[in-house]
């Protein structure tokens, strides 16, 4: 029990940590300013790395969030 709470409150603030780099990344997408939406779109994939890396989400899940945060970032560009 001690050690689920440990590794709870972990993957909590490392869950929480990555959702806020996605939402970031995404709202910096929307504003359409490129240079931007790439740095915040490398952080976050960092963070969604981190994350699978560390096992608090599955590694598809993280490469799922990336495609589409690379997709959206594409059509940014185009």
């Amino acid at each position: 029990m001690r050690q689920n709470a440990k590794r709870r409150v972990r993957n909590r603030m490392v869950r929480s940590r990555m959702r806020t780099f996605v939402k970031k990344a995404n709202a910096v997408i929307a504003t359409g300013d490129r240079a931007l939406a790439e740095e915040a779109v490398q952080a976050a994939i960092s963070e969604l790395d981190k994350a699978a890396q560390k096992g608090v989400i599955h590694r598809n899940n993280a490469a799922r969030h990336k495609s589409r945060l690379m997709r959206r970032l594409n059509l940014l560009k185009a």
